[in-house]
């Protein structure tokens, strides 16, 4: 998942019915190409981000990047996509149909909640990166790197409550010069590093394709990579624009699938040529990669400059995904009643400013993990995970939901049937409970600290953001938290 994805609605279409009977639509339908579903889907998740905690493998990169691209990301595309050819509305939709409306507003929550970890880890790049266009020693100050997400994050809800029109354009603007544009530099140098007769810092040799097995805990980091491809499930929306969806839907997928590994795995594997894993910072490793190759070849005024591209990227996607599932939520809970008339209301620019303030809160409190922990990597690391934990309880809903729909509504009309769905849906469904599972076990490089301890927060980090919270909200749910009209502004 990347910081420029724009998260679809997840609220019921005016044009169904709860039956999932079709309407006519008002207009034509504009069609896009095979393609253009393909680049749209790798811009969207596609980031340098999580390149750092895939170069502490070096070449084993390459495997840990590919086993969750088998069994996570292809099983989500395909199912997302048959489930969005049949059932308008996203994952609230699907798993409302299938199991229950409270299911379906746990998985819808997950989708939105997965955000309130996400910022602070998201903001903590931005920090680390940020250190070294002003000074590289703060990129490990904890205290900092809270000060840092704090304020960005407040900025951006000033700005996001202002209803900007400039959001979108900001976002894919940035997406080009902060991750496309570093990304191939990153590569390029890289290569003429290794050409030039440097020793890489990393293993390339054939003994190191694998990782070393350590016990359970060296494969950990694995979990991380299931979030980098989280948010497929948004693209599938987008079936219903292809001419012949049967055909052309699996070519976009797997070209995106190409395009997104080549994304992730060589700038990883560039990072891992110049920073000795020993010294890889997960939050900055980027950026020391940069000024290592910047160094090398004697242009480090560079540094800075590449430093902001890399920033101006993540601001605008945190903008862009400020609006996007906190709207959703807001949509469904007007509808359905689900939130309390105060979280509501909406600003005189149209705006869910009260959720984004919550969120904050929220937010604020989880960054001053920074300030208490002494490894920024290791608060970065643990953020990380208690995102993907929550994230996955969606993703579970979702697999399970297809499988009850494919079984229950066999003749519902899709417009595009997933081959093998119910061998699909199993294999991401034990694949997100697999990593779910592994979650909870310290990775090798962190294991100084207590493993109850970690279990501990990402456990309670967990439970409070994706079960306890959604619990409340339901079970003090009243009726009068319902309005009927959505587009009318709760007073």
């Amino acid at each position: 998942m990347s910081s420029t994805e724009v998260p679809a609605g997840n609220v019921p279409a005016t044009g169904t019915t709860r039956s999932g009977a079709h309407r006519k639509p008002a207009v034509a339908v504009a069609f896009i190409s095979w393609v253009t579903l393909a680049l749209m889907t790798t811009s969207s998740v596609a980031s340098l981000r999580p390149a750092p905690t895939m170069a502490v493998y070096g070449l084993a990169a390459i495997f840990l990047y590919i086993v969750p691209a088998l069994l996570f990301l292809l099983p989500t595309s395909m199912v997302s996509a048959e489930l969005a050819s049949g059932w308008d509305g996203g994952v609230y939709r699907w798993v409302s149909e299938a199991m229950s409306p409270k299911a379906g507003f746990l998985a819808v929550w997950c989708q939105f909640a997965m955000t309130i970890t996400y910022y602070p880890s998201l903001l903590a790049y931005v920090a680390g990166t940020f250190a070294y266009v002003i000074d590289p020693r703060l990129a490990s100050n904890g205290v900092y790197t809270a000060l840092v997400i704090i304020t960005i994050y407040w900025a951006g809800v000033w700005v996001s409550s202002r209803g900007t029109k400039t959001v979108a354009g900001l976002s894919s603007a940035t997406l080009v010069i902060g991750t496309l544009v570093p990304g191939a530099v990153l590569v390029v140098l890289g290569m003429v590093f290794l050409a030039q007769g440097n020793s890489s810092a990393a293993p390339m040799d054939g003994g190191h394709i694998l990782p070393a097995w350590t016990g359970i805990a060296s494969l950990v980091l694995i979990v991380n990579n299931f979030l980098s491809y989280a948010g497929m499930e948004m693209n599938a929306v987008h079936v219903g624009s292809l001419r012949k969806p049967g055909k052309e839907f699996p070519k976009a997928m797997f070209l995106a699938m190409a395009l997104v590994l080549l994304i992730f795995i060589l700038p990883a594997l560039a990072i891992s040529w110049v920073v000795p894993s020993k010294q890889l910072s997960l939050t900055a490793g980027v950026m020391q990669a940069f000024d290592g190759f910047f160094n090398h070849f004697g242009v480090s005024w560079l540094t800075p400059i590449f430093g902001i591209m890399l920033i101006a990227a993540s601001i605008g996607g945190m903008l862009t995904w400020l609006a996007g599932p906190s709207k959703g939520l807001l949509m469904i809970s007007r509808q359905e009643g689900y939130l309390p008339p105060v979280l509501q209301k909406l600003n005189k620019d149209g705006v869910q400013q009260n959720i984004l303030v919550a969120q904050g809160v929220l937010t604020t409190v989880i960054a001053l993990l920074y300030a208490f922990i002494p490894d920024v990597s290791s608060a970065y690391w643990i953020l990380s995970v208690i995102t993907t934990q929550v994230y996955l309880i969606m993703y579970v809903l979702m697999f399970i939901s297809a499988i009850k729909l494919r079984r229950n509504q066999p003749d519902h009309p899709r417009g595009y049937r997933a081959p093998a769905l119910i061998a699909l849906a199993g294999i991401g469904l034990v694949a997100s409970v697999a990593a779910f599972a592994i979650g909870f076990v310290p990775p090798s490089q962190f294991g100084n600290g207590s493993p109850l301890v970690y279990v501990l927060i990402v456990g309670g980090g967990m439970a409070l953001v994706g079960l306890l919270i959604p619990y409340l909200f339901l079970k003090m749910r009243r009726p009068s938290w319902k309005t009927v009209d959505p587009t009318t502004p709760v007073a």
